[in-house]
């Protein structure tokens, strides 16, 4: 779509998203659980976080991700861009609510960032740099201001999994439909009158927010927007001076996880270098409708993402348990105890059964133990078939992150 920074920024001064919270009460004690906090601190840095205290950059941060951040954040300064006006005030009042005092918000463009004069150990962008007229320019100005060890979280909108949304936005630009009140209104009608067979009907069914004008709007009348496949992803980060870490939830890009774990194609696929079978899942699912990554710089000096089970290195892990984990004990397959569920995945078929040996496992997770501490009670022969091969399987599905931070420094 050709480029309109002007008509982007117009849109959310008028159409303010996500929806603005007059308060965050609800999710307050998880905003500042220290465990959580944990947990994403390991995905973003599982060698360990730098130990000064940290500058993170919220680009875009809409109506209420800065303030969230912040919360979550406590000892980190948190510097908060966007271009709407609007949606900025929400987030003042946020900060004042709260008091805030590590949350700093300026309106700008992203694309102005390096007159911030700030270098950032994390940067987090999600759904911003897919409404840029020229995403590389916005990815290579955040990728000058990010610390040579530092770390990004991006979120970019999924091809394959919106064909639904481009249809219908192509249907609203033929017809002139504008993000007025009884435009949106007579859009969210005409919505529930599509076939049942529409490439956007399950979506219509599973994500709740197209019953909100404020979501609709955002996803039928954007003024501008792209998407991507992962190969995409890749080639797109290699351009702009980044390697790919990780995806913040892996399991849906793996082919040992869910139902492509059990076709015929599983072995060959598990054969091909990592973004292929990335690629291939993408393919194999259909319905990704967003990608949420990590990216590091391609001259950081250490190996960012370093957790890998073959070897010894594993032994020295730190696992720990996501608290969000639903454990399910009833109607369970043949030869299960107890069923994972990771209630963030949006496919239904990424559960993982676990048997006796398995369950008693996960319970010895406490986030004190190393891996190598729990396998101890465990034969050789068990440790190398069944207690590694679990341990990688919690990790693939998205059960345990991993602190590699005590095994020895290695360089890329």
């Amino acid at each position: 779509m050709a480029g309109d920074p002007q008509g982007v920024q117009a849109f959310y001064e008028r159409m303010p998203y996500p929806a603005p919270l007059a308060n965050l009460d609800k999710n307050l004690a998880l905003l500042k659980s220290p465990e959580r906090r944990r947990i994403r601190s390991l995905l973003m840095f599982p060698s360990g976080e730098p130990e000064h205290r940290q500058t993170i950059l919220v680009a875009g941060c809409g109506t209420s991700q800065a303030a969230k951040v912040a919360l979550r954040e406590p000892e980190a300064h948190v510097l908060a861009i966007d271009i709407s006006a609007t949606s900025l005030d929400h987030e003042r009042a946020l900060k004042e609510k709260y008091a805030l005092e590590n949350l700093e918000l300026r309106q700008m463009s992203l694309l102005d960032v390096a007159s911030l004069g700030v270098v950032f150990d994390q940067i987090i962008c999600t759904g911003v740099l897919h409404h840029l007229p020229d995403p590389d320019a916005g990815l290579l100005r955040l990728r000058e201001v990010l610390a040579p060890e530092g770390a990004m979280q991006i979120m970019v909108y999924a091809s394959y999994g919106r064909a639904g949304i481009y249809l219908m936005q192509e249907y609203c630009r033929r017809l002139g439909i504008e993000a007025s009140d009884q435009e949106l209104d007579a859009l969210g009608a005409t919505l529930k009158c599509l076939p049942d067979d529409h490439p956007l009907g399950w979506m219509l069914y599973r994500f709740k927010d197209f019953t909100h004008p404020d979501a609709l709007a955002d996803a039928l009348l954007h003024p501008q927007d792209r998407a991507y496949t992962v190969p995409q992803i890749y080639e797109w980060l290699d351009r702009c001076g980044l390697s790919f870490g990780r995806w913040l939830e892996q399991a849906p890009y793996l082919p040992q996880c869910g139902a492509i774990a059990r076709t015929p194609h599983a072995e060959r696929l598990s054969a091909l270098p990592a973004p292929e079978q990335h690629a291939a899942a993408e393919l194999f699912r259909g319905a990704i409708t967003h990608h949420s990554f990590v990216a590091y710089r391609t001259d950081r000096t250490k190996i960012a993402q370093p957790v890998q089970f073959t070897g010894d290195q594993w032994r020295n892990y730190l696992p720990v348990r996501l608290p969000w984990t639903t454990i399910v004990r009833e109607q369970l397959p043949a030869g299960s105890v107890a069923v994972l569920l990771n209630p963030v995945h949006k496919h239904p078929d990424l559960v993982l059964p676990v048997n006796t040996m398995e369950n008693r496992m996960f319970a010895q997770i406490d986030g004190k133990r190393t891996f190598g501490d729990i396998a101890e009670s465990y034969s050789q022969k068990d440790v190398v078939g069944r207690v590694r091969p679990f341990f990688e399987k919690l990790w693939r599905y998205d059960q345990i992150v991993v602190d590699a931070s005590r095994t020895p420094d290695m360089t890329s």
